[in-house]
């Protein structure tokens, strides 16, 4: 069962561009939006939002205490200052514990493998994030991939290899490559753009010399 959060929220009335006024006093504005939930604006001390969100990313069920009430909600978009990375406003998704929803997770390669080890081979990996559905309680924060089975060039795992709990549906195609070794890349081979670019340049502007040349003797 995913881990849940607790974090004190206050109903908002300060709307648009004044929102403003309510960073400068350390609160954060956000919104609480669902299927079936009318949007709710609400702030935010910034410092425990900013550990909340720390520790419960976007698979963790964030209870929010708006003003005496509480409400299960999931942290859906955060905005932050391009600048300084500081949280600039938060929109959290409601749930229910009967309504399943979706969330990205991340794909964690653990082990080594035996053709990375003895340099046979090098690690590519095609997936790093995968979409799930799942209801509030099953919801994970990654899925491992275990590489320690890899020992040739060309060995691969493919989505349909992992072992993934049922109550969770994967949103992706079976057949998705997850990671696979590659044979170790020449360094002083020409990489694809540079091929791209040796094919793209004119055609044996040598040629036209050695016309030029012959028509000269001519003369």
């Amino acid at each position: 069962m995913a881990d849940t959060y607790k974090l004190d929220a206050q109903a908002r009335t300060v709307v648009g561009k004044k929102v403003g006024q309510l960073r400068t006093q350390g609160l954060v504005p956000a919104t609480i939006y669902g299927a079936k939930f009318k949007p709710v604006s609400v702030q935010i001390p910034y410092r425990p939002l900013e550990v909340a969100l720390l520790h419960a990313g976007g698979t963790h069920i964030i209870n929010l205490n708006i003003d005496g009430k509480g409400q299960n909600v999931i942290a859906r978009e955060v905005q932050r200052n391009v600048l300084r990375g500081t949280i600039m406003h938060v929109d959290f998704l409601a749930v229910d514990a009967t309504t399943r929803i979706t969330a990205d997770i991340a794909v964690h390669l653990v082990g080594e493998s035996p053709a990375v080890e003895t340099r046979i081979g090098e690690l590519a990996q095609q997936t790093t994030t995968l979409s799930i559905e799942a209801l509030p309680a099953d919801l994970i924060d990654a899925v491992e991939v275990d590489i320690s089975g890899l020992k040739e060039v060309g060995d691969s795992i493919h989505l349909r290899d992992l072992t993934i709990d049922p109550k969770i549906t994967v949103l992706a195609d079976p057949d998705e490559l997850i990671v696979r070794i590659n044979p170790m890349r020449d360094v002083n081979a020409p990489t694809e753009d540079e091929l791209e670019a040796a094919e793209a340049a004119p055609s044996e502007p040598e040629v036209i010399s050695k016309g030029k040349a012959e028509e000269e003797e001519e003369e």
